[in-house]
């Protein structure tokens, strides 16, 4: 018997796109003796928790250089990793970013990227910056390691996830996901006309445009937080649509998770878009990416505490029992499983 040709056949067996993201993380690391996580997070001798995140974005995977501009590209790869850092009550601390540059870039185009990433550095406080640049045949490759500091005090008050805690998301959802779709329909229309001084005139869907091109963060959120004594039980970075990160939520809490159709915030625009695009505003939200909002879970006893402090804040949903899964509620209280697969 080849032991490796009967995992050849198993992994044949089972596409990427059929069984998601989420699930595809969670059979890698099945008989690793790891756990899955997306951050790393150790206890040291002294009185606080070093937390690291790394994250690559890659052009025309993650980014289009055609409308694209490279100062907003260097700010949101830096806020892609900060987000993380933020998600899991950490503070910045360190900054590593390795460009992979290909030969259809001049250093004027790269001095332009570096700037959004020191503004952006600057913005949320990091300490230490580090740069390597090496040689790319595929476009330019973006790679960030990022480096926080969680309290010791922060960490040891931070609660077991209840069912009935509070979902909450730092901000309306699909505004990324529809301002690239009004990006790539002008980038169609831009390709078929002669004219290389035409420009479009995005000025109706400037909030929805900006959301996806250069996403923002409260700086103060997780010293808020901790002054109000408010420890969520989990926190998560949203990237890659609500839908994802429920899931995960659900996986890592061993719990349910419910969310509101009614509930959900969502832009100005978004739904005349939606119908001029026939695109589900909804669907944005669940399966669209690059929200780049923060969702924590908080304790049903600190409700009111934090609807008065944290007004940006939604509640979207609360945890449940085990057997409900990750669910979508619509108005007439019917409960759809949630499947995006992440991709």
């Amino acid at each position: 018997m080849n032991p490796d040709k009967d995992i050849d056949t198993i992994m044949d067996e089972e596409k990427f796109s059929e069984i998601g993201r989420v699930k595809a993380i969670e059979k890698l690391f099945e008989g690793t003796g790891y756990s899955p996580s997306e951050y790393c997070r150790f206890e040291t001798a002294g009185k606080s928790y070093p937390v690291s995140v790394s994250k690559a974005m890659l052009e025309g995977t993650d980014f289009d250089l055609t409308y694209f501009p490279f100062k907003h590209l260097g700010y949101k790869s830096v806020i892609c990793a900060t987000g993380e850092i933020y998600a899991c009550m950490a503070h910045p601390r360190t900054l590593s970013v390795t460009l992979g540059i290909s030969a259809k870039l001049d250093f004027r185009q790269i001095r332009e990227l570096w700037s959004g990433m020191v503004t952006a550095a600057k913005e949320h406080g990091y300490k230490e910056l580090a740069l390597d640049l090496i040689p790319s045949r595929n476009g330019l490759c973006i790679a960030v390691s990022a480096s926080g500091e969680t309290g010791f005090l922060t960490s040891k008050r931070r609660p077991e996830g209840k069912s009935m805690d509070l979902i909450c998301i730092s901000d309306n959802l699909g505004a990324a996901f529809m301002g690239m779709q009004v990006l790539e329909r002008e980038k169609r229309r831009f390709e078929k006309t002669d004219d290389d001084s035409a420009q479009p005139d995005l000025t109706e869907y400037r909030h929805l445009v900006g959301a996806y091109l250069k996403p923002e963060l409260n700086p103060a959120t997780v010293s808020q937080l901790e002054d109000a004594e408010i420890i969520p039980s989990y926190g998560y970075f949203v990237t890659r649509g609500l839908s994802d990160t429920v899931k995960r939520l659900s996986r890592d809490s061993g719990l349910g998770a419910k969310i509101y159709v009614d509930k959900i915030p969502f832009p100005g625009k978004m739904f005349d878009l939606g119908k001029e695009m026939n695109i589900d505003p909804i669907s944005a939200a669940l399966n669209g990416g690059d929200d780049y909002r923060l969702l924590f879970t908080v304790p049903i006893g600190k409700h009111d505490r934090f609807r008065h402090d944290f007004q940006t804040f939604d509640i979207i949903g609360h945890l449940a029992r085990p057997e409900t899964g990750a669910v979508l509620v619509t108005p007439e209280g019917v409960e759809l499983p949630l499947k995006a697969q992440g991709w």
